[in-house]
């Protein structure tokens, strides 16, 4: 079974109107002609392909950011506004375990359940999911934590992109503030694991700082490979490790290889590949010194498609190709059992002990 640490699922869902339930060949088909977003046509993910990668367990998204007034970026204009959205995205959740497609995993008990569940014979098997938050804007107070957290909220990346109400993220410079710390201080009290993915340099550090409970990097690579400001820097490599975190690593070809241009590359034409994904795990086993600490958090449909992605993928499914991938590269079984799953199953269970 493989594990995949970021999926914008319910924003597929509720925003780009995309029934998970259905083949993906007819998801892809409802798109044609449609012009308003870049992966129309081009979605990798649906139900049936994460089953047949065996994808069994993923960390999937409420996601909807606030924006000011002097803020450029897309977003809801009021902080009530983004609650309701995570609110109708955790709606679409319950529906959907309703029909026998996910299962919320919230704690131990229900992560071995599944576990047992998913290595049962029998089909068609629920995928698990991790209930996450990918930048805290929608919590208009710290008891929205409270209430977020009782309906299965199990880990928080407290910045996105810009500026943020609890964090700074990408592009944006500043540490956490006021605000930011009394957040970390109720994930920590309520054994929320943190997602630094996304936080800028200076709210990363005060993250570090800050936070002593659980942390992960959900869906992040590697600067050192592609130097910009969303990826982690080789000493924010070291700290996550000697925190005892995991880093996914993203399949989104412009954090994979520098110079990408969106619209303009092309996957295939600039050698976009799983090799060139398995080049980030590389580095991070390498300042590791292991392969303790490195996972797969694709980010696949989180805004982009096929046109954006390592060219050997064509769904989700092709997930089931990077063990080999890894071996090819001189990894053992027992590495890339670690990496497909095995390191975020130890960081659960750590977390949720």
């Amino acid at each position: 079974m493989l594990i995949d640490a970021h999926l914008d699922l319910a924003m597929n869902a509720m925003e780009w109107n995309r029934d998970l339930s259905r083949p993906i060949d007819e998801i892809r088909g409802r798109e044609q002609g449609m012009t308003d977003k870049p992966d129309r046509r081009l979605g990798t993910v649906s139900f049936g392909e994460l089953r047949r990668g065996d994808v069994g367990l993923v960390v999937a998204t409420q996601i909807a950011r606030y924006v000011a007034p002097d803020n450029p970026l897309p977003g809801w204009h009021s902080q009530e506004q983004a609650w309701a959205m995570t609110q109708a995205q955790l709606a679409w959740y319950r529906e959907m375990e309703a029909r026998g497609e996910i299962v919320q995993v919230r704690d131990r008990a229900t992560l071995e359940a599944h576990l047992a569940q998913w290595q049962a014979v029998g089909e068609p098997r629920p995928i698990g999911y991790i209930l996450s938050l990918e930048g805290a804007d929608s919590l208009v107070t710290l008891k929205h934590l409270e209430r977020a957290y009782a309906a299965g909220l199990r880990a928080v990346g407290p910045g996105h992109y810009g500026p943020g109400v609890y964090a700074q993220g990408t592009n944006a410079t500043g540490d956490l503030g006021r605000r930011g710390r009394e957040l970390l201080g109720e994930m920590e009290r309520l054994g929320i694991i943190l997602d630094v993915t996304h936080l800028c340099d200076d709210s990363l550090r005060d993250a570090f700082d800050h936070y002593r409970g659980p942390l992960w990097a959900s869906h992040s690579n590697c600067r050192a490979l592609v130097p910009h400001n969303r990826q982690l820097a080789d000493d924010h490599i070291r700290e996550i490790v000697q925190r005892g975190g995991v880093i996914g690593v993203a399949f989104d070809a412009w954090m994979l290889v520098p110079g990408w241009e969106r619209g303009r590359s092309s996957p295939q034409r600039d050698g976009v590949s799983l090799a060139t994904v398995v080049n980030h795990i590389d580095h991070i086993c390498q300042i590791a010194g292991n392969a303790r600490h490195c996972g797969i958090g694709t980010d696949l449909d989180g805004a982009f498609g096929r046109e954006q992605c390592p060219h050997d993928v064509q769904t989700i499914a092709d997930l089931s190709r990077l063990p080999l991938a890894l071996a090819s590269r001189g990894y053992s079984a027992a590495d890339v059992e670690a990496i497909g799953s095995g390191n975020f199953l130890r960081f659960l269970r750590a977390a949720w002990n």
